[in-house]
């Protein structure tokens, strides 16, 4: 048998990392998300009607970073970790940046999931974790390429990460991830005694 060559193409690249500023962070956008959690009957509404166990301002509220300081502050934390991503990535953005697009509160309730989807008309999509209680729901991210694998086996269980279809993070609170778009992702049951409150967002070119 002639020697062989193995290359690893059209990778799918995950940014994770933690917030400095994590801690002092947290305390007040956990206060603020459950106080506008509270206080938003139009999110609350949306999300009885679309069967969110718990609450998210995903369709009610567009205004975070300007209504809430903390959201600010979010804000200006995340931004550098965009264009490092971004740049990871290699994306030509010409004269052009990545801004934050949209910034939403998740506060999913024990039992409560969020099925798989993808984010459209966003380049990089993302969450920071506010608090992840003992046994809060993981992260499940999707091999983008599972609709063109047709008749293909299934990964042997001993994979390595990269090489599984679907992979499972356990982020802490304090932790920022970030994938493209394209990728579809859900939460599983939350598992944890009370709700698992995280802030997502997109970056649109």
């Amino acid at each position: 048998m002639t020697d062989a060559a193995m290359s690893t193409l059209f990778v799918t690249k995950l940014y994770r990392a933690r917030l400095a500023e994590a801690a002092a962070l947290n305390a007040r956008l956990l206060a603020s998300c459950l106080a506008i959690a509270e206080a938003d009957k139009a999110g609350q509404a949306w999300s009885r009607a679309h069967g969110y166990k718990g609450y998210t301002s995903y369709a009610s509220l567009d205004d975070l970073t300007t209504r809430d300081p903390a959201f600010a502050d979010l804000k200006r934390a995340l931004d550098p970790h965009a264009r490092a991503f971004t740049q990871a990535l290699h994306l030509d953005l010409g004269r052009r940046k990545l801004a934050l697009d949209s910034i939403w509160i998740n506060v999913l309730a024990p039992g409560g999931t969020h099925s798989g989807h993808i984010h459209p008309h966003s380049v990089l999509s993302g969450t920071y974790y506010v608090d992840t209680p003992k046994g809060a729901s993981a992260l499940k991210l999707e091999d983008p390429r599972l609709p063109q694998m047709m008749a293909a086996p299934p990964r042997r269980a001993d994979a390595p990460e990269a090489e599984q279809t679907f992979v499972y993070l356990a982020p802490q609170a304090g932790d920022v991830l970030m994938w493209e778009s394209f990728v579809r992702h859900e939460v599983p049951p939350n598992g944890a005694r009370r709700a698992r409150v995280s802030v997502s967002f997109n970056y649109r070119w």
